[in-house]
């Protein structure tokens, strides 16, 4: 039967069918999604750490496409039943890196030369940067400020772009002769500052971190430069800015994160190249967590590690893997928490963001969950 006379006639078969079908029908759609049960009746959940140890975080989901968010009406689910149809959406093409705000998630895709928007609290999604002005390019790095504001890091126009909450463009700061290879931005929680992370390149020294007025672009200084000594880097990645005002560095060239304070001096620095866990093999991206931890995506070991505030290793999630799963990771890149403890952990191989939740946190609690039916 076509996809269309089903259509039509969904109302009428809606308003027919005996209560014991259509219950019959909830139970079949629901069934699709439960997870195998344990013995003792609950629910089995990949947790980190895993047994003996007391698990902090539970993998919640994966983010594939824009189906995994947008809510999907119950005449949308009835036709399915009916004719088999699949859900689709939008997919990521090459995703890179995340930023949250309030229950809304933004992942730039490089490929796709958008920002793609996850409303997980209201369950909806747009596009980012499709137009001018604020058409982007190669969008890679970007971030979000206290008011949702949105920066993204253009690496083809070596520029940021910068939205409000809902996609609509701002303004733009920089320009091709500010960086030789942009990489990063990072914006102050009020907003008014950004740390643009500039990885030259094995061709030029000018690899540091730059920092603008975030309103008139005005240059404010710069922080670090080529070398291996405390306070230089070596293809710098990303930037991270902690609870106190710290400024917490992947330098990436030198396997290690460095630490400054606000107005970038020096303070210290934890890491090294190796494959033992406190290590690094090929660092990414960075993020703080609500309770000041910081944690560092890395793509060679297929997992990110979380360290407290001062660099001692708590604990690492996920592993590195061919295969695609929950906590399975071949190119892992960005990552950012939410203000409630909300892990986002990006791949760019198998195009997915993967959730994890802390434990102390449920499922419909926080600004992550999706928003609850009200019903009559």
């Amino acid at each position: 039967m076509p996809i269309s006379i089903v259509a039509d006639l969904l109302p009428k078969l809606r308003a027919l069918a005996a209560p014991a079908l259509i219950a019959t029908l909830a139970v079949i759609a629901g069934c699709a999604e439960i997870r195998p049960e344990g013995e003792a009746g609950t629910k089995l959940e990949l947790v980190y750490p895993g047994p003996p140890d007391e698990p902090r975080f539970i993998f919640e989901r994966s983010i594939a496409s824009s189906a995994d968010v947008i809510a999907d009406s119950d005449d949308d689910q009835f036709r399915r039943l009916l004719t088999g149809e699949l859900r689709s959406g939008t997919a990521f093409a090459k995703p890179y890196a995340a930023a949250v705000h309030h229950g809304r998630l933004f992942v730039s895709d490089t490929a796709d030369r958008t920002v793609k928007a996850f409303d997980l609290h209201e369950q909806k999604f747009f596009l980012v940067g499709q137009e001018e002005p604020g058409l982007l390019i190669k969008p890679i790095g970007l971030d979000t400020d206290d008011a949702g504001n949105i920066y993204v890091a253009d690496a083809t126009a070596r520029a940021i772009q910068i939205y409000d909450r809902d996609g609509r463009h701002l303004r733009k700061i920089g320009g091709k002769d500010l960086f030789d290879r942009l990489t990063s931005v990072t914006a102050s929680p009020d907003g008014s500052r950004i740390y643009v992370v500039d990885i030259g390149g094995v061709l030029s020294d000018n690899h540091r971190i730059r920092v603008f007025d975030a309103h008139t672009g005005e240059h404010i200084r710069d922080i670090g430069k080529r070398g291996a000594g405390p306070g230089e880097f070596n293809l710098p990645r990303d930037l991270a800015i902690g609870k106190d005002g710290r400024l917490y560095v992947v330098d990436g060239g030198n396997f290690r994160v460095q630490i400054f304070d606000a107005e970038g001096k020096y303070l210290d620095a934890f890491g090294k190249a190796g494959r033992q866990y406190g290590n690094f093999s090929r660092p990414k991206e960075i993020a703080i967590g609500p309770d000041g931890n910081v944690y560092v995506a890395d793509a060679a070991f297929g997992n990110f590690q979380i360290f407290n505030p001062d660099g001692d290793l708590l604990m690492f999630v996920g592993q590195r893997s061919e295969s695609p799963g929950p906590g399975r990771y071949m190119l892992p890149s960005g990552i950012t928490v939410d203000d409630d403890g909300r892990i986002y952990f990006v791949d760019q191989w198998f195009r997915k963001v993967d959730v994890f939740r802390p434990v102390a946190l449920t499922a419909d609690g926080g600004f992550g969950a999706p928003a609850k039916k009200t019903g009559k």
